[in-house]
C-alpha cells in the first residue's frame, strides 16, 4: 500500500459495523481506488453499517481509527415539530 489512509473518506461495510471494544470493517477511498481496512471508532463508540467515515489514524498496516463524517441526527424532535 503506497498511500496513507489518514484523512481519506470511506464507509462502514454492510457486515462490518463498529461496536464498542469490537473491530469493524471500512472501505476507504485511497490512491484512486478503494481498499478495505479493519477499523475502530476513535472515541470507542459504535458506528453502524453504511455510515460515512473519515480515517483519523493508522494503528497497524491494515487497521485504522475512524470517526463519523457527519453527526448523527438528534433523537429529540425538532423544535416546533409535533410529538410522535
Amino acid at each position: 500500500m503506497s498511500g496513507d489512509p489518514v484523512g481519506c473518506p470511506g464507509r462502514v461495510t454492510s457486515a462490518g459495523a463498529i461496536r464498542p471494544d469490537r473491530t469493524g470493517e471500512v472501505m476507504v477511498a485511497i490512491d484512486g481506488g478503494v481498499q478495505a481496512f479493519l477499523a475502530r471508532d476513535v472515541d470507542g463508540g459504535a458506528i453502524d453499517a453504511y455510515e460515512e467515515i473519515v480515517v483519523v489514524d493508522r494503528v497497524a498496516p491494515r487497521t485504522v481509527l475512524v470517526t463519523r463524517m457527519y453527526e448523527q441526527p438528534s433523537a429529540t424532535p425538532a423544535e416546533g415539530a409535533p410529538p410522535a
